[in-house]
């Protein structure tokens, strides 16, 4: 798992250096090299949102290639700006993290101020309600961009985010996203596979993200911190994002969207209709939130072909993150750690992947490198979507068509205002009678 956890279930850490390995396999893969052209150049990265995942995000960056530097930061809270330079001088060469006081930003506009250094690649790790903003604003100053998912909370989001990958497309830019699935070898190889015809016609599927109780501790602190520290709504709400459905887009959409976007990808296309339901079973206290604590969604893909999806977040339930495509001649399973295609051309995963979070930078660093540009944009974009309308599905209790979502609904979380303040209360929603738009 990506965010926040600590280990994978092949004992891979989100910290863990597998630099080696991953630029042996991206070497393998180009002419001349992975560093073949501009070798000699230094990358300068600027970091926007500089908690857990974004200070990860830029040590995966400085793993995956020894020509990134780390040259600005910016986060809202300077707390969290401060936090995130004492992990990376911990954890990076001092030669590698080359930020001042003067490429060092806080506030709302922080990521405005970062944009107008002379970075090259952003990382974008602010919680995901920003990040279709954040988005548009790097790649009309010129950047190359990881950006971490979810991408948009919501369907105006989405729209944005395809609007301005388009434009990427238009000025030779990459948009690498944080859907590492994409980026892990025994994934590439499966999806080579089922794309050849090896489990032939696909006719069903399942995907998961059935997971323990995550983040109570944290978001038991920022609750007393709340009253302790007298901060405003939107302190809380943004610094419990996790738990606050416009900032965060409830763990369908911030998690689950890697299992989404895995089936996405093997039917090589988006679902056409979702019916959805879930609720608030284990976590009702209110520092929980307005999210739901399980979903689970049926979605039609074309051809009437049916995958049942499903995501959770409660201790003591069993658990399992992992996605199973089923064919005419066979099916395949895929997780983290494994994979492997059962059925008339059988697969086995030989050995374990390079370190995929290592590995989605060191591909961005290649097609920078190279002059051909990875564009991720609209993809991760879609799949996105797949999980905010299995989000609205399951919040109002209608079955939503993908073409509604996509071009009808008028949904936007944004708050009255991006500022330190008063928020109107957080409201849980209720099947059957919170309202579709």
């Amino acid at each position: 798992m990506k965010d926040e956890t600590t280990t994978e279930k092949n004992g891979i850490t989100r910290r863990e250096v597998i630099k080696a390995a991953s630029l042996a396999s991206l070497a393998a893969a180009m002419p001349g090299g992975v560093f073949a052209a501009g070798a000699s150049e230094r990358i300068k990265v600027g970091l926007i949102g500089c908690g857990g995942r974004g200070t990860g995000a830029a040590q995966d960056a400085i793993n995956a290639s020894p020509d990134i530097v780390i040259a600005a930061m910016g986060d809202v809270f300077p707390d969290q700006l401060e936090w995130s330079k004492g992990q990376l001088k911990e954890k990076v060469p001092a030669e590698r993290l080359v930020v001042t006081p003067e490429t060092s930003f806080t506030g709302f506009d922080a990521y405005e101020k970062v944009l107008a250094t002379d970075v090259d690649v952003v990382i974008l790790a602010t919680p995901p309600f920003f990040r279709p903003m954040q988005l548009k604003a790097a790649i009309e100053a010129g950047k190359h961009v990881f950006t971490e998912k979810p991408v948009a909370v919501d369907p105006a989001g989405v729209r944005s985010v395809i609007a301005t990958s388009e434009l990427a497309t238009k000025k030779g830019l990459n948009i690498v996203a944080g859907t590492q699935r994409r980026h892990q070898a025994h994934y590439l190889e499966i999806m080579k596979r089922v794309h050849g015809g090896d489990i032939g016609e696909l006719v069903g599927g399942q995907c998961y993200w059935n997971m323990g109780a995550l983040w109570v501790e944290r978001a038991a602190m920022n609750w007393a911190n709340r009253t302790a520290k007298k901060w405003s709504d939107m302190e809380w709400q943004l610094r419990n994002w996790l738990f606050t459905c416009w900032a965060g887009g409830d763990h369908i959409v911030e998690q689950h969207v890697h299992n989404l976007d895995v089936i996405n990808w093997a039917f090589d296309t988006h679902p056409v209709q979702a019916t959805g339901m879930g609720g608030r079973a284990a976590r009702t206290e209110p520092q929980y939130g307005n999210i739901f604590d399980h979903f689970a969604i049926d979605y039609e893909y074309p051809n009437g072909v049916r995958v049942m999806s499903m995501c959770r977040q409660t201790a003591g339930a069993a658990e399992n993150v992992s996605e199973r495509v089923v064919g005419t001649k066979g099916f395949t399973y895929t997780d983290s750690a494994d994979g492997y295609i059962k059925g008339a051309n059988a697969w086995e995963n030989p050995e374990a992947s390079p370190n995929p979070y290592v590995q989605e930078h060191a591909d961005l660093v290649a097609s920078i490198k190279a002059g051909t540009p990875l564009n991720e944009g609209r993809q991760v974009a879609e799949s996105c979507l797949t999980a905010i309308m299995g989000r609205m599905s399951a919040y109002t209790g209608r079955a939503l068509s993908w073409d509604w979502v996509m071009n009808a609904s008028e949904l936007d979380l944004t708050p009255p205002h991006l500022e330190f303040g008063d928020l109107p209360p957080l409201e849980v929603p209720i099947p059957g009678k919170t309202p579709l738009v």
